[in-house]
């Protein structure tokens, strides 16, 4: 999971890009990078990335040396390869005419590709990112097409066969030096893509491209909608944009756990509201709550959310429970994400230390405990214990999603299945695991109904690491049993341990 931007604006774009990565940053606190286009120092690159949130990567200083009026930038989860400081993007080849890319998602034939980059476009791939193995590949197909000067043709040109031999999700944003801005999406839109217009006080256009529509709006652009599935937009150094279809029409079934989990609230998701996807989510996890009880009567004292992303399921669950809802936990907002994290003991201490229980909305109730998803249980479990501790006479949970029980493979680092809390458990041992006197989870059916309530056109979804089901149609057991060698624990702190001190921040600037 990452988050992307591109801009191009008739002012500089350090500071924009800048605000934009802290709006995305939610979407990826491993990396964050910037590359910007200075015209006016004879055409030159100005990158600066490396590991850590955008506040640590980019002080005052180093902004002020990120020159010019286009820009790509990037935050990251490592998703695939490693979380080196060399992985952070953007990533850059200098032919042809010098290229940046910043991806979100995951090439699922990333191994084939990299060795027909080697052996028939006679590219060099230097790290294990698949991100850089797509921009090579979209460099060798932009120099197939051979334009001294590249336009919109020439691009999408180019891009028609990126998408013939790039298979799985992808969301990317690259800077074409001295020329423009193009932005594409995967076939079958499963990672998310924006993009949003304004005009400056000469009455110039400018254009921006962003994995959420929240950014474009923070930054005093209008939405004007999503990128399409397989669809792409060119920007030229003057604003203007043209889009493009360059890849045969797929089923459009875009990432559901966006709507559940990694998503921004306030965002715009193939005309879904992410906001009112999760309220939606809460009304129907009354109906299986109250199939626990007769005549609708039940024993909860007091709905509390598990911040932040349950709390808009849980507003509506509580009233429709006819129960008071609370504010139970007070969250440091300083702590990441803890599903990703590597390592059981590093979640573990990070829970402690993200999440304290307020004891009054806890002592001598029954509290339902609402919570977005489990992954692990890790932070579940843990939270438990919490409200237990504060003096809850009974903990019940209520979960907006179903069970987590297969892999992602689409750009969201979940670990191995059998590392999965409902790996081969039922709801009432995931319950017994975690500590809850009962335990609810929402039906595949309810969720997805939930999200395409906000776009009737929506028929499917890509739900599988609930259901197992891939829908770019290339994924098997060997597959499946290779990336979870990967992403096992073992593999990460193994990983961790030999990345450490490893906090290089990789800069490229004009010292003449």
């Amino acid at each position: 999971m990452c988050g992307v931007v591109g801009i191009v604006s008739q002012s500089p774009v350090f500071h924009q890009i800048y605000d934009a990565l802290l709006a995305l940053q939610h979407r990826g606190q491993d990396s964050a990078g910037m590359v910007t286009w200075d015209t006016e120092a004879e055409g030159r690159l100005r990158l600066r990335k490396g590991n850590g949130l955008v506040r640590e990567i980019f002080e005052e200083r180093h902004m002020q040396r990120l020159r010019g009026n286009m820009g790509v930038g990037h935050v990251r989860y490592p998703t695939a390869g490693s979380s080196s400081a060399a992985e952070a993007q953007p990533m850059y080849v200098n032919a042809p005419y010098g290229i940046s890319l910043a991806h979100n998602g995951n090439l699922t034939n990333a191994r084939q590709l990299e060795a027909d980059v080697f052996k028939s476009d006679l590219r060099h791939v230097n790290t294990d990112s698949d991100s850089e193995i797509l921009l090579n590949v979209f460099a060798h197909e932009l120099h197939e097409v051979g334009a001294l000067k590249p336009d919109a043709e020439h691009v999408f040109k180019a891009l028609r066969g990126v998408y013939e031999r790039c298979q799985g999700a992808y969301a990317a944003v690259a800077m074409i030096n001295g020329h423009g801005i193009v932005a594409f999406r995967d076939a079958h839109g499963i990672r998310p893509l924006a993009f949003g217009v304004r005009t400056n006080a000469d009455g110039a256009q400018e254009v921006m491209v962003a994995s959420e529509s929240s950014a474009v709006d923070i930054l005093g652009f209008d939405f004007v909608r999503d990128v399409g599935p397989g669809e792409a937009i060119y920007v030229d150094l003057s604003g203007h944009y043209e889009t493009r279809q360059c890849a045969p029409k797929a089923d459009h079934t875009p990432c559901i756990f966006e709507h559940v989990y990694l998503a921004r609230e306030d965002s715009i998701m193939d005309d879904i509201s992410i906001y009112k996807a999760r309220l939606r989510m809460g009304e129907k996890l009354v109906r299986p709550i109250l199939e626990r009880y007769s005549q609708r009567e039940h024993d909860i004292d007091v709905v509390i959310p598990i911040p932040e992303s349950s709390r808009a399921s849980a507003i509506p669950l509580a009233y429709a429970l006819n129960v008071k809802y609370r504010e139970g936990f007070v969250k440091n907002r300083y702590i990441g994400r803890t599903f990703i994290m590597p390592g059981q003991d590093q979640r573990t201490k990070s829970v402690q230390q993200k999440l304290n229980a307020i004891d009054l909305e806890f002592r001598g109730k029954n509290v339902l405990l609402v919570e977005d998803s489990i992954v692990r249980g890790t932070t579940t479990e843990q939270i438990v214990r919490q409200a237990r501790k504060a003096g809850a006479r009974k903990v019940f949970m209520a979960v907006a999603a179903p069970p987590v029980r297969f892999p992602n493979v689409y750009g969201i680092d979940m670990p191995a299945a059998n590392e999965f809390i409902a790996y081969n458990r039922t709801e009432a041992e995931v319950a017994k695991a975690i500590g809850v006197d009962w335990l609810v989870y929402q039906s595949i059916g309810d969720l997805v109904a939930a999200a395409a309530e906000g776009n009737r056109r929506l028929k499917r979804f890509e739900c599988s690491v609930f259901d197992g089901e891939y829908v770019t149609g290339d994924i098997d057991e060997g597959y499946l049993d290779a990336l979870s060698a990967v992403r096992n624990d073992r593999s990460k702190q193994r990983r961790e341990r030999e990345q450490t001190g490893d906090s290089t921040v990789i800069e490229l600037y004009n010292h003449a």
